[in-house]
């Protein structure tokens, strides 16, 4: 008939009683009187034992009717405590019910201890060697500590809750090519500990839900080729602290969500030619830290992750090929470089093609947006032009007609020159102030040479502008007037020149080649200089400065409309 163990409260089978396993050895009767007092009991020098000492021999099923208390036993209310053993046989407590501490330090299980759906207070393994440790779905009010010990086989903790941490530093724990620490599920009010561990085989943290921190700092975990640290769907209100660990394989967290920080500082993230840190729609409120040090061999994977600041170094970035940062967002840098040449070099480790695209804008859009609400408003305005280059050449790939493309790349580089894609409108300006300077030296040059002439029918047919054309020693028939006229330049002087001096021209408009310019330049500002002169082609220079004048129209009209476009941000890509 099944009994309940005596205090505690469960109702699986009871051990056999404690007369049942006499004779004692001598080990076990110290055991017994030792803890029936409540008194901590050291085997030998309570070291860990190297060999099976008959001075050290437990029978894990002693430990067990110690654990849970008989019939004519009651264990004591401060649990087992105990150091030094070398533990026979399987200790089996699945679903029992323990309403008290285990501690186990600094023994030697030859068998793995079975917890399954046991409910515990706090279990202490500390120093141990054990060859795994089956606890999935274990529920402890504490916490389960197993600090220093060396695991050679898997500790599986799928399902388990506890109150407190997981405390696994400097645990060693070894299962080649397999999963040596399986916490998928895991519920904790604590952390997981994991400071200066070793584990050849992969940990598991999947779906897991704590309170505090993941804190790895300076472990190493190793699992090549494969996946050795899995926190897909993790929850943790602390930070992800990596810092001076070696993880070996990949390291992945899709979806992940902490409250504080991803600390990898000085870490070292190898998975050559996969993905060494994966962190795609993760969400970090603290920030990401990538510096001292820090060597990312393999893809960094930041695709959506939601950051709250980054704080890196240009010597720790990943190489060209193994950056992702589509759709990833941050709020501000907090360490590392802010200029646009910088963070440019760091968006150019992004390689779209490589994963079958042909560009993305959203890192370079987000990128200057952080980059202008902290200040950098030139930088931030850099990268866009950059941005836009890149979309465009994009663009102008994925076309098929080669005359489409032709014309995209003239449209390209003269919104490249002239606007800067619409990002520096200004810069039309800039031209319009050039080809007005260009144009009122040209126009002035062509002036003094003669090149220039009223633009008034009335005055080209005039006496005054005609006979400016012969020297005073030539003459000429007037068929209009018919009469024979006499030439009015001086010798060497050019027919403007002379007509400038006509009395009958002191009326008419001075030329300035300043205002001339501006006037051909600009086609909806009425300075009226072109109503009064023009090139005048027959003259030397006057071909030139005719064509210059057509040019100088025209470029007018196009930058005119270019400026216009790009303040009202018409030319931008979408």
């Amino acid at each position: 008939m099944n009994e309940k163990a005596p205090g505690t409260g469960s109702s699986e089978p009871v051990a056999a009683s404690l007369a049942s396993f006499h004779p004692l050895s001598a080990a076990e009767a110290k055991v017994v009187a030792y803890l029936s007092q409540g008194d901590f009991d050291r085997l030998g020098d309570g070291l860990r034992p190297e060999t099976a000492d008959p001075a050290r021999i437990v029978r894990a099923e002693l430990l067990r009717v110690l654990i849970l208390g008989s019939e004519g036993h009651r264990s004591h209310e401060k649990g087992l405590r105990l150091s030094g053993a070398w533990i026979t046989g399987i200790l089996d407590l699945e679903g029992c019910r323990i309403p008290r501490d285990i501690g186990l330090k600094d023994c030697h299980f030859e068998a793995s201890p079975v917890l399954r759906s046991a409910i515990i207070d706090n279990l202490f393994l500390d120093g141990s060697v054990l060859p795994g440790l089956q606890a999935d779905r274990l529920e402890a009010r504490g916490c389960l500590s197993i600090r220093g010990a060396t695991v050679t086989g898997e500790i599986r903790l799928a399902g388990a809750r506890t109150g407190g941490s997981i405390e696994a530093d400097g645990v060693s724990i070894t299962s080649p090519g397999g999963i040596a620490l399986d916490a998928d599920g895991l519920e904790t009010r604590g952390g997981v500990l994991l400071r200066g561990a070793t584990v050849r085989g992969g940990v598991d943290l999947s779906a897991v839900r704590l309170s505090g921190d993941v804190n790895a700092v300076g472990a190493r975990i190793e699992r090549p080729g494969e996946v050795a640290f899995n926190g897909d769907a993790i929850v943790a209100g602390g930070d992800l602290a990596l810092r001076g660990a070696t993880i070996i394989g990949e390291a992945r967290f899709h979806g992940a969500r902490f409250g504080g920080d991803i600390d990898c500082t000085s870490a070292t993230l190898s998975q050559p030619g996969g993905y060494a840190l994966r962190l795609n729609r993760a969400t970090i409120d603290g920030a990401f830290f990538l510096r001292q040090g820090a060597a990312v061999d393999g893809t960094l994977d930041l695709t959506a992750t939601t950051i709250g600041a980054i704080d890196d170094e240009k010597e720790s970035w990943p190489p060209k090929g193994d950056l992702l940062l589509n759709r990833c967002q941050y709020g501000a840098f907090i360490g590392g470089p802010v200029d646009a040449e910088s963070r440019l070099d760091w968006l150019s480790r992004q390689t779209p093609e490589r994963w079958k695209s042909d560009f993305w804008p959203q890192p370079y859009e987000h990128l200057s947006m952080v980059l202008r609400e902290m200040g950098h408003d030139e930088d931030a305005r850099a990268v866009l032009i950059t941005k836009e280059r890149l979309q465009r050449r994009a663009r102008r790939a994925r076309a098929k007609n080669p005359v489409l493309r032709g014309a995209l790349a003239s449209l390209d580089a003269i919104l490249a020159i002239t606007l800067r894609y619409g990002r520096q409108p200004l810069l039309a300006l800039v031209w319009l102030i050039l080809f007005w300077t260009i144009g009122t030296g040209v126009f002035a040059v062509a002036y003094h040479k003669g090149a220039m002439k009223p633009n008034s029918p009335v005055v080209l047919r005039s006496p005054e502008w005609t006979m400016c054309d012969l020297e005073r020693t030539e003459s000429r028939y007037m068929p209009t007037s018919g009469q024979v006229l006499a030439g009015r330049a001086e010798a060497g002087q050019n027919q403007l020149s002379c007509f400038r001096s006509q009395p009958e021209a002191a009326s008419y408009p001075e030329f300035n080649p300043l205002m001339y310019s501006l006037d051909v330049l600009l086609p909806v500002l009425l300075v009226g200089q072109k109503d009064y002169w023009r090139p005048d082609s027959m003259k030397p220079t006057g071909r030139f400065t005719l064509r210059y004048y057509f040019f100088q129209s025209i470029i007018g009209w196009a930058l005119s409309l270019l400026a216009v476009a790009g303040f009202s941000g018409l030319v931008k890509s979408k």
